[in-house]
């Protein structure tokens, strides 16, 4: 299995040009959104992992997916199976206690995490739980 590395890194979200001042919970993040069970397994993961940085996590109200906060760019050279990676270009997405989207609440908050999850490992995050789910449910 061949494993791309990412030009990315956990850095923070960076402002946008067009935030403007001083307006520093302007973001400009991409978001990686996985269904809830796997999400809920890379989550496991990265929180067992020695030195593995992970952002803001949100989930949606019916609580049937997962967003990981990437930095941004990542949406470009997004390939997991199974999972959408979105650009948000910095349209109002905030760094705040306050969920980004309507309906939807924070798993992890900004504040409780790193201010981005390094896309290379949440890539791998994900396939290993990915990989879980299917010996799991081949159990049954």
């Amino acid at each position: 299995m061949e494993t791309r590395e990412s030009s990315q890194s956990n850095e923070p979200c960076g402002s946008p040009s067009s935030a403007g001042g001083d307006d520093v919970d302007a973001a400009s993040c991409d978001l990686v959104t996985v269904p809830a069970r796997q999400g809920l397994e890379a989550v496991d993961i990265l929180r067992r992992g020695v030195g593995e940085a992970m952002g803001p996590v949100l989930h949606d109200g019916s609580c049937a997916t997962l967003g990981f906060l990437v930095p941004a760019g990542t949406a470009a050279g997004w390939d997991v199976p199974g999972s959408t990676c979105t650009e948000t270009d910095g349209r109002g997405l905030r760094l705040n206690p306050e969920p980004p989207v309507k309906g939807s609440d924070w798993l992890l908050p900004p504040g409780e995490a790193d201010l981005a999850t390094d896309p290379v490992v949440l890539r791998r995050a994900l396939g290993e739980a990915a990989r879980m789910i299917e010996a799991a449910d081949g159990c049954q």
